[in-house]
């Protein structure tokens, strides 16, 4: 049901009825086993302590021209806890449950002192402090005074000398928000921040009538960073993507990082969210356990060398001084082995767990990876037909992940972040599918391994043209249970007396040979059978694959990838 239309700059917008539903997950949260910090509702940063809010009352949504997947709505925390205090409001699309959280603080230590180099008076810079007034940055209003309540009022909170915004407020009235609705941030304990994935947008190429809403996240992020995300929104009617955002984030100061799981409970969460890892059922390059790997014929070599050397089952003979010099590399067989080692075993294979905090201790990243012996040629689709190749996109070694984020604030899954190929996607949980209570699935595609939320084809090119490698991901009765399955290998958080890395962790040069082949000529062959209009954009489109499809180094292994210690690539 519609309310009262309203306009911005004579672009029709509708105001929507507040019907988008809360996520729930299948089962309700477990009570987790005991600890320190985990799941205790509140964080201690240092000079603030905050606390999630997920409640939320509604307080304006738009459609652009009635189009709901182009709909946002946007909302104010609600039940906020006595002395605690909002930092901005909280928007998302209208095409998915509602499924969000907004970060509130208050002061947990004694004030900053500074002295005034004019004067011997000591000044008091408490945490957290009032704004001084807001600013409005953008109204959907049609000026007339009988339609004015019920629009989009979007406000920019003023703060005081050395203090920072850290989000933005939304009205349905044109009157300012009481300055008591928000808490601007002591610039020492801010981040800064950077948009990603838009909410809302007017759709217009017109800087007059331009609006946009972003959701931001820290700058730094990975491991070691201690920005939090505070789950407010970033908003514009001029900004690009070279301007430095007037919002920031908070800064996590306590080194302890008290609120990060303890090993039991990180086995509990693997139990209860473990996600089914889903095969296709033609897929012939299985999983397996890297000791199998290594038993059963995996070979070490080094330059110069004509033979390799057998690894043992706990590759303690593999080079582990932490460095990649390209002197050494791993190879199957070249005897019978090697075809049975190719397609791996799914009996023996098992799911490496590396636990790492997140977005400042207020998540936990639990990153696991798949090991497959092999990876097999990739297949090109172009329009309706397909292509196999013979060699190109195969490789030894093959190691891929998805990593599961869970708020330390509560233990609850927020998403699953697909590694897929050289990107991924961070998936929120109210769009994953589920197979048993609150594990989700993860579609491990044909051939390739890349992980997918959802079955079906997903194109390595242009989705547009129809043209692209494909990644074919399918239920099957070849899966592994990760919740079961599984081994923790690192969670550097906890010290080294909690997890030992294995041996084969520390090994940082190629689990695989280089390949060379002529990748081009093969893509020729299957050109020339391409009619003339496509050829072409075939041509430009390989150029711009990654570069395993075509020939490349050998894969290395996890503690060589970016997301080690760095954030997701999205």
């Amino acid at each position: 049901m519609f309310g009262c239309k309203c306009f911005c700059w004579n672009r029709a917008y509708d105001i929507v009825s507040p019907e988008t539903e809360p996520f729930l997950p299948p089962l309700p949260i477990p009570e987790w086993p005991e600890g320190e910090g985990f799941a205790r509702g509140r964080i201690n940063i240092g000079e603030i302590e905050v606390f999630k809010i997920t409640k939320f009352e509604h307080v304006w949504s738009g459609n652009i021209l009635k189009d709901q997947s182009k709909g946002a709505s946007f909302y104010k925390p609600i039940g906020i806890p006595d002395g605690f205090f909002s930092f901005g409001h909280y928007g998302q699309p209208n095409n998915k449950p509602l499924h969000g959280f907004v970060l509130v603080g208050r002061n947990m230590a004694a004030s900053k002192s500074e002295t005034d180099c004019s004067t011997p008076t000591i000044i008091n810079l408490p945490a957290l402090q009032k704004p001084l007034n807001y600013t409005l940055v953008w109204s959907a209003d049609d000026e007339t005074e009988e339609n004015r309540d019920g629009c989009g009022y979007f406000w920019l909170p003023c703060p005081p000398v050395g203090y920072k915004a850290m989000g933005y407020l939304v009205t349905n009235k044109p009157n300012k928000p009481s300055l008591d609705d928000v808490r601007c941030v002591r610039a020492d304990l801010t981040e800064s921040c950077v948009t990603h994935d838009l909410i809302f947008s007017t759709d217009s190429k017109s800087p007059k009538f331009s609006f946009r809403v972003w959701y931001t996240r820290p700058c730094n992020r990975g491991m070691a960073g201690t920005g939090l995300s505070l789950g407010t929104f970033f908003c514009s009617t001029h900004w690009s993507s070279g301007d430095d955002l007037n919002i920031s984030c908070l800064k996590n100061l306590n080194p302890n990082l008290n609120s990060m799981p303890n090993l039991d409970q990180v086995n509990a969460l693997i139990n209860h969210y473990g996600p089914t890892v889903f095969f296709h059922p033609d897929e012939i390059y299985l999983p397996s356990s890297v000791p199998w790997f290594f038993k059963n014929g995996a070979m070490l070599y080094r330059r110069g060398e004509l033979s390799g050397e057998s690894i043992d089952a706990n590759g303690s003979i593999l080079p582990n001084d932490g460095r990649n010099d390209g002197e050494y590399w791993i190879d199957l067989p070249v005897d019978d082995r090697k075809s049975y080692i190719e397609h791996g075993n799914l009996e023996s294979a098992e799911l490496y767990v590396h636990v790492k905090p997140a977005l400042g201790g207020s998540f936990t990243d639990i990153v696991m990876w798949v090991f497959c012996p092999f990876n097999g040629p990739a297949t090109l689709k172009v329009g309706m037909k397909s292509f196999a190749f013979s060699k190109i996109g195969q490789h030894v070694g093959d190691w891929e992940h998805f990593t599961l984020r869970v708020s330390n604030f509560t233990g609850e899954l927020w998403s699953i972040y697909f590694s897929q190929h050289s990107g991924g996607e961070w998936v929120d949980a109210c769009n994953l599918e589920y197979i048993e209570g609150n594990k989700a699935i993860v579609y491990s595609s044909k051939s390739g391994h890349a992980s997918f939320p959802h079955p079906g084809v997903y194109l390595q090119g242009s989705q547009k043209l129809g043209i692209g490698i494909r990644n074919d991901a399918c239920r099957s009765d070849l899966s592994v249970d990760s919740s079961i399955k599984y081994q923790i290998v690192a969670a550097e958080y906890l010290g080294d007396e909690k997890v030992t890395e294995p041996s084969w962790l520390q090994y940082m040069r190629e689990w695989g040979p280089t390949i060379v082949y002529n990748s081009r000529s093969e893509l020729e062959k299957i050109i020339n059978l391409l009619p003339v209009i496509v050829r072409f954009s075939v041509e430009n489109l390989f150029d711009r694959f990654p570069v395993e499809l075509y020939g490349e180094e050998g894969p290395t292994g996890p503690k060589e990838k970016d997301n080690w210690e760095g954030d997701e690539r999205s």
